[in-house]
C-alpha cells in the first residue's frame, strides 16, 4: 500500500511541476504553444513507455465508441486554458480552482446519475470548498499580514 501512496504523491508532484512549466512557457510564448509542447513530449514519453512495457494498442481499441476519444481534444483545451490561467492568477489559485471545479462537478454528476448521497454532506462540502477559496483569495488581497 505504501508504494501506491508514494506513486500517487509522485504523480501529484509531477502534475504540479508540469503546470508550473506550462505556465512559464505560456508567458514566454503562448498558451497554445505551451499546450503543443506538453502534448508532444507526453506523446513521445508515453509511446516509448507503451512500446517498452507493451500494450501500446490494446485489444478492442478500434471498437470503442467515438466519444471515448474525446479525452484528447478536451485535454488540449484543458492544458491550454491551464497555461493561460496560471500565468494570470498563479499556480496555487489555479490548483484550487481546478480542485474546486472537480469536486462540484463530481457532486453534480452524482445528482444527475441518481447516486444516493446525503444532500447536506454534499452541500456542506461545496460550501467548505468555496469558503476555502474565498479565504485564500482574501489573504492574497491583504498580503497575509494583520
Amino acid at each position: 500500500m505504501t508504494v501506491f501512496i508514494l506513486l500517487a504523491c509522485l504523480g501529484g508532484v509531477l502534475v504540479g511541476l508540469s503546470r508550473q512549466l506550462n505556465g512559464r512557457l505560456s508567458i514566454s510564448t503562448t498558451p497554445l504553444i505551451a499546450s503543443f509542447w506538453n502534448h508532444a513530449i507526453g506523446f513521445a514519453a508515453l509511446t516509448c513507455l507503451g512500446l517498452f512495457v507493451g500494450g501500446l494498442l490494446p485489444a478492442g481499441a478500434a471498437e470503442a465508441p467515438w466519444y471515448a476519444y474525446l479525452g484528447g481534444p478536451i485535454g488540449v483545451i484543458f492544458v491550454a486554458a491551464g497555461s493561460w490561467v496560471i500565468a494570470r492568477i498563479g499556480a496555487v489559485n489555479s490548483a484550487l480552482l481546478i480542485i474546486g471545479g472537480q469536486m462540484v462537478t463530481g457532486v453534480a454528476f452524482d445528482y444527475i446519475s441518481d447516486v444516493p448521497a446525503s444532500f447536506w454532506a454534499n452541500a456542506s462540502g461545496i460550501v467548505l470548498i468555496v469558503g476555502g477559496m474565498m479565504v485564500s483569495r482574501g489573504r492574497r488581497k491583504t498580503g497575509g499580514s494583520q
